[in-house]
């Protein structure tokens, strides 16, 4: 997803700079703070209940960690519960690494950035590497419930 995004942006900027409309001054940086260690903690543990859920192959369980709400890089929560049940369909077995590198506060949104790897094991082939990514950010947000994985809303 990170080089999508990436994709993006080069293409807008791209398409500003022939357009002949003059390009715009960026907006300020937002200025990202550590979390509180209370949320932190929270957040650590939504994570590794989750991919608890998914070792488990529990799509439902995966999915409770996902808001209703979810939009992240063109993907919605339907689209992330058919990524899930394809997985869980394909592979015979699934493991994953997560590693919570930080989570910090960013414009009043509640990032998380995680570094990790799922590995899925195949008929005949055995175990294979599946995704892997280096601190990959999300934005998480409090709802009913719990923390719940929000997306970029973009």
């Amino acid at each position: 997803m990170t080089a999508a995004r990436a994709l993006v942006v080069v293409l807008l900027l791209l398409v500003s700079a022939v357009d002949g409309t003059p390009a715009q001054a960026p907006p300020p940086a937002l200025v990202a703070v550590p979390a509180a260690p209370a949320v932190v903690a929270e957040v650590s543990g939504l994570v590794e209940t989750a991919r608890q859920r998914f070792e488990a192959r529990d799509a439902g369980g995966v999915l409770a960690f996902v808001s209703e709400q979810y939009r992240s890089g063109g993907l919605t929560k339907s689209a992330v519960r058919q990524q899930l049940l394809a997985m869980l369909g394909l592979y015979q077995e699934l493991r994953a690494r997560v590693r919570v590198d930080g989570v910090d506060v960013v414009d009043g949104a509640t990032w998380l950035y995680t570094t990790g790897e799922i590995t899925g094991r195949l008929p005949l082939l055995g175990w294979v590497s599946v995704l892997t990514w280096q601190r990959e950010p999300e934005v998480v947000r409090r709802e009913p419930g719990g923390w719940r994985l929000f997306g970029f809303q973009d």
